[in-house]
């Protein structure tokens, strides 16, 4: 699979790099057909520091989306990769009751 992170209007640290594959490789387990997961990063400068991540996953024949703002991006990425548990559960589901 491959992972391409996007960080807008600022530099991403290694780490938070790192973070971010680990944690949409552990998707995985979920769904083995994943062919690339798109990763963009993105900071509102505002009085509160509000950091936005949105996940793309690519399988075949589906297009998952997630997007979750918080303020910090470990929360944000830990919550658009929630939501994209629950979407690749139940697209196996789906595709087993057929």
């Amino acid at each position: 699979m491959n992972v391409l992170i996007t960080a807008r209007k600022f530099k991403a640290r290694a780490s938070l790099k790192d973070y971010i594959t680990g944690e949409v490789e552990s998707l995985k387990k979920y769904n083995s057909d994943i062919l690339t997961a798109e990763v963009v990063l993105s900071f509102q400068n505002s009085k509160e520091s509000i950091k936005a991540a949105e996940i793309t996953i690519h399988v075949p024949g589906q297009t998952l989306f997630a997007e979750e703002k918080s303020d910090e991006f470990e929360k944000s990425i830990n919550a658009s990769v929630e939501k994209l548990t629950r979407q690749l559960k139940k697209l196996k589901t789906k595709r087993i009751s057929r």
